[in-house]
């Protein structure tokens, strides 16, 4: 795929790819939704049967039932929750944002983007945490379809998304952000997680530093297997070889972070320094080094609230949050206002803020 250079971020066209477009195949015209009509012709029941089903009433036989709800699976269909409000086809004024945590800051600065943005647009959104739980994404997303918002914006948790293939195909545009969808190609905007961390590596590495580790998310984040992608690729770039015993992928709480470090410290040729492959890491790493004797430099990815004020200030690889919300709003409402173009992918620049705790000399 061609990778131009747009002001500063890569946008790579999909177009010779096969892939359903984000509001429908490209230049086709809409599927139609659906609908109980539909459901009750395949399951050969009534109406009333279709609404008993689909919301959980007694008095249905268990066999017709499980007919009712093949045929629902077979079409794709989706109770419309705003069908008593709304005429059919009408927008919602609504916008699904389905995040890996609310509570996390990066993620309350890619809401704060999305809102400021719907706002100016005359919409609302709707907001859930999937706890990086790929169940809980799926339920999260299709219960905003189910509300017939006018578009989604998800941060992945799963590998697979083809249960989103009926809304595409109905003309819901879907936006991916900070992770890609599995099983279709769709609308993404990304950071340069590669980059980032070939660039704290080669960072590290100016000031003497052979013996690098990586502390990452858990392997199977795309993020964190990016991440991990760029820490490799510095690693041979900087001439220092990489090497599987400095990497420690899934520390996820205060006590694995302590042991991984603790770990990587008491080596016979210990790590001098340390890339944190995101802002909650670098926390626990920092709690962790509190107070040692000697501190391994020290780069994490993702900035984070008073990471300047620390000692020493954490150097960090930074990226905006807010850029990453408007990259991702607008290309959805791009959408929205008619783009039928192939769908694209954004990858949003990084930038390595040196503040002190990585420019410590082997």
């Amino acid at each position: 795929m061609p990778i131009i250079d747009i002001a500063g971020a890569r946008v790579c066209d999909s177009a010779t790819m096969t892939t359903l477009s984000p509001n429908g195949a490209a230049g086709a015209r809409k599927v139609r939704r659906a609908t109980m009509n539909d459901v009750a012709r395949l399951a050969g029941v009534s109406i009333k049967t279709v609404s008993r089903v689909v919301n959980d009433e007694a008095g249905v036989h268990p066999a017709t039932a499980e007919r009712v709800l093949a045929a629902i699976d077979q079409l794709g269909f989706r109770r419309n929750l705003s069908a008593r409000n709304l005429r059919r086809g009408s927008s919602t004024g609504t916008i699904g944002l389905v995040l890996e945590d609310v509570a996390n800051p990066f993620y309350s600065g890619v809401t704060r983007a999305v809102e400021e943005i719907s706002r100016l647009r005359g919409r609302q959104v709707i907001t859930g945490s999937s706890d990086e739980d790929p169940v809980r994404e799926r339920e999260l997303a299709l219960e905003f379809c189910s509300r017939r918002v006018d578009g989604l914006l998800i941060v992945p948790a799963g590998l697979q998304h083809g249960y989103l293939v009926p809304e595409m195909r109905a003309g819901t545009p879907i936006v991916f952000l900070d992770r890609p969808a599995g099983d279709v190609v769709a609308d993404t905007v990304l950071v340069d997680n590669v980059g980032g961390t070939m660039e704290a590596v080669l960072h590290l590495a100016s000031f003497g530093h052979r013996r690098i580790a990586f502390l990452g998310d858990a392997p199977d984040i795309f993020t964190a297997n990016e991440r991990l992608r760029g820490y490799r690729e510095g690693c041979v770039r900087a001439g220092i070889g990489y090497h599987e015993s400095l990497v420690v992928m899934g520390p996820h709480d205060a006590g694995s972070v302590r042991r991984a470090l603790h770990h990587l410290g008491c080596a016979a040729d210990p790590a001098t320094a340390v890339v944190t492959g995101n802002n909650r890491i670098t926390v626990h790493a920092l709690r962790a080094l509190a107070g040692a004797a000697r501190r391994p430099a020290l780069v994490g990815f993702d900035d984070f609230e008073l990471a300047d004020l620390l000692s020493p200030p954490v150097s960090v690889i930074a990226h905006d949050a807010s850029a990453l919300g408007k990259a991702a709003a607008d290309l959805l409402y791009a959408r929205l206002d008619g783009d039928g173009a192939p769908p694209r992918r954004v990858v949003l620049p990084v930038r390595l803020v040196a503040r002190g705790s990585g420019e410590v000399r082997a």
